[in-house]
């Protein structure tokens, strides 16, 4: 009986240290990973800060009222990048008004009514899922063939906004899916109880609450359109105007201008893109201010 019981004592032992040594290799494990992760956010974070230092200490001796109401020019003391401010402001309005109502609407439907076990349902769900992760020149590339030379557009201001239009999408429906899904299913059933249509719950009930997801998706989507060089320069975007441009007219946005005035061997031309990088991050910077103050301002706790 005591040998039995020392075999189970011992058994029993062999078993805890195991134990005890999974878990400190496991523990181990975890802390390396820790630090692995924590190396790699400074070493990003520090390449990002010495980024912002040089593009400040060269663009803010540029950064004046030349560089924003003045055209293009090849004298870098006269140069400026209104044309392009003004474009890229035309292409977020009219992103606006094409591109954010039927993302928003395709979302709804998607999310509210559509029958899920449809098959074109199903396809439908996953080429969305497919776009959102399709490199942006794809996008410049099918621009090319079916608005620019199929529609017979011409590389105008309305193509590059359809163009980005059609590449911010995805990102919209999936991040407003996602605020319908935060949505209680208990707002429905208490719309529903009270003898409203499924109608009227999404429009006065689930999309209200829903508005600052889907802002924030809205915006953030919105900025990484302004943000984007090649769909356009795919579609036939001009480095040079010296104009403000119209919907059917020849275009320039602030990524092109900036990548045209790095090209340049002038210094003074290098100082001037620095000064529309800053100019182009103060935009971007602002969007996505604006989109973490409407999530927090509106965002609900269920």
């Amino acid at each position: 009986m005591n040998a039995a019981a020392r075999t189970a004592s011992t058994a029993a032992g062999a078993t805890v240290r195991s134990s005890l040594a999974g878990h400190g290799h496991s523990s181990v494990t975890a802390k390396l990973f820790l630090g692995y992760l924590l190396f790699s956010t400074v070493v990003g974070l520090a390449a990002l800060v010495t980024l912002l230092v040089t593009i400040l200490q060269d663009g803010l001796p540029y950064l004046d009222s030349v560089l924003l109401f003045n055209a293009p020019s090849a004298n870098p003391e006269r140069a400026g990048a209104r044309p392009a401010i003004v474009a890229s402001i035309m292409i977020a309005a009219v992103l606006m008004a094409t591109a954010l109502p039927v993302a928003i609407g395709t979302a709804v439907y998607l999310e509210e009514f559509a029958q899920r076990d449809r098959w074109w349902i199903r396809l439908v769900e996953l080429n969305i899922q497919n776009l959102a992760a399709v490199p942006s020149i794809i996008f410049g590339i099918l621009g090319l063939a079916f608005v620019v030379r199929g529609l017979n557009l011409g590389p105008v201001l309305l193509t590059g906004a359809l163009i980005l239009g059609l590449q911010m999408l995805p990102t919209i429906i999936i991040a407003t899916r996602e605020a319908l899904r935060a949505v209680p299913d208990s707002v429905r059933q208490g719309g529903m109880a009270l003898g409203a249509t499924r109608w009227q719950v999404v429009w006065r009930e689930v999309i209200p609450a829903a508005i600052p997801g889907v802002a924030t998706g809205s915006i953030l989507g919105l900025s990484r359109a302004i943000g984007e060089t090649a769909p356009l320069l795919m579609v036939g975007a001009a480095t040079f105007v010296s104009f403000n441009p119209g919907l059917l007219t020849q275009y320039t946005v602030l990524p092109i201008l900036i990548y045209q005035w790095i090209k340049l061997p002038q210094e003074a031309f290098q100082g001037l893109a620095a000064a529309a990088i800053i100019v182009l991050l103060v935009i971007l910077v602002s969007m996505n201010g604006f989109a973490i103050w409407l999530r927090n301002r509106y965002e609900r706790r269920w």
